[in-house]
């Protein structure tokens, strides 16, 4: 979209439709409720800055986990059309809306565990050409500290520079899948950081930003 188009606001519709595709489908949803729109501020300084990338930079953005769009929507903002914007999303009826409501933003319609498969089918490189990494996603899609972790697919697809970002709840950050998060970005990026509570989200979160991904 062009800078000066205007990024569709969020709403109170959005939440409901995104609780209602709970109920329908917990396992393509996974999450009963959408971040806040102070956490997808915080995401979004992570993973962009806080005015967005210059205008002579044109980012790979890839975001995991969409949902109803309450990264997406800050994301497209901040973007301003500037670079590629892929947004991934399992369950259909929320890719759907997400479609509908920002035709320039690519959503995708699948698993993100293909994702190489994913950026390779739309003229992108499968790995090292992917600028930023925003996952929306919980731990049962991620599945850190295990041999199907998706966080090192994440990693490969990242350019040298690369930027993953990752939330998660404050009240579930010394559970072992919360642990194993950090603990395997690490051993994935060069340097890894943890936002402040972000209180005004239910749950409060943290936002996790991880940089430079270590090639083997």
């Amino acid at each position: 979209m062009p800078p000066d188009q205007d990024v569709p606001t969020r709403g109170w519709r959005d939440d409901a439709r995104f609780a209602a595709q709970f109920v329908r489908a917990p396992v393509a949803t996974a999450s009963v409720w959408p971040s806040s729109s102070a956490l997808a501020r915080t995401v979004a300084d992570a993973a962009l800055g806080p005015e967005g990338p210059t205008r002579t930079t044109a980012p790979v953005v890839v975001e995991l986990g969409a949902g109803s769009g309450a990264f997406t929507l800050e994301l497209a903002r901040r973007l301003g059309g500037r670079g590629r914007h892929l947004a991934v999303e399992l369950n259909p009826a929320l890719a759907h809306h997400l479609a509908q409501r920002l035709p320039t933003v690519e959503v995708v319609p699948a698993d993100v565990a293909e994702l190489p498969t994913l950026l390779a089918v739309r003229g992108l490189p499968a790995t090292g050409g992917v600028d930023v990494v925003v996952s929306g996603l919980g731990w049962s899609a991620t599945r850190p500290g295990r041999d199907d972790s998706l966080l090192p697919v994440v990693a490969s697809t990242l350019a040298a520079g690369g930027v993953f970002v990752q939330f998660g709840y404050t009240f579930t950050r010394w559970a072992g899948p919360a642990r194993a998060l950090e603990e395997e970005l690490r051993e994935l990026y060069g340097e890894v950081t943890t936002s402040p509570t972000v209180w005004r989200n239910l749950p409060p979160a943290v936002v996790h930003r991880a940089a430079r991904p270590v090639r083997a």
